[in-house]
């Protein structure tokens, strides 16, 4: 297994923790690229609720993003092209909040794909209660974040907290719309975990 406006922004950094100084520590690196970024997606409504099984054409069978959210993706998106870290592909869970999450991201098209998609697949104790036990879908997620990246580019991948978990156990239970799991790719060993960026980070070090 692999090693494991904004008011609303600030909070979150400030009651979760923050790595802003591995942020800065890691920079130039990913400035050369070479990183897999795995993003949970950003805010949603959550006066909204998911139709199982899912109807991945249907908005109102899903929760989307609320506003606070969509301009959450924007910032962050803002702060990493500000801060000059390439981005190559993007792929997302075929579910429209990470899909928009990641066109809200980096304005490009995005690739849904099967193995991002909410793993816990309607069973609300999945989501309340993360416990990492769905082996598939963490296989799925690890092996994306095993996939080196194109030359001198970052890939980023958007899932959910359920996968999140499931790919890399209990202790990435906690994490947070919008943060970051950053990944070192390496073509001779195992993908090296870095750092978690929250979403207050990436904002900061580009100087709000």
């Amino acid at each position: 297994m692999l090693r494991i406006v904004c008011a609303a922004l600030l909070f979150l950094a400030a009651n979760t923790g923050s790595d802003a100084a591995g942020l800065r520590e890691l920079l130039p690196s990913l400035t050369q690229g070479g990183y897999v970024l795995v993003f949970r997606h950003v805010a949603t409504d959550d006066s909204q609720k998911d139709i199982y099984p899912f109807n991945f054409d249907d908005m109102k069978a899903q929760r989307q993003l609320s506003d606070q959210g969509r301009e959450m993706a924007r910032r962050i998106g803002a702060a990493i092209g500000k801060l000059g870290i390439p981005i190559g592909d993007v792929y997302t869970s075929r579910l429209n909040r990470a899909v928009e999450t990641g066109k809200l991201l980096f304005g490009k098209d995005v690739k849904p794909v099967d193995a991002l998609t909410d793993s816990s697949a309607g069973v609300a104790s999945g989501m309340a209660n993360p416990s990492g036990g769905n082996a598939k879908a963490g296989r799925a997620l690890r092996e994306l974040v095993e996939a080196p990246p194109k030359a001198g580019l970052n890939t980023v991948l958007v899932t959910h907290k359920t996968n999140i978990t499931d790919a890399f156990g209990k202790e990435a239970s906690d994490v947070q719309e919008g943060e970051a799991f950053v990944y070192k790719s390496s073509a001779t060993a195992p993908a090296a975990f870095v750092a978690r960026i929250k979403a207050a980070d990436w904002i900061a070090q580009a100087g709000g």
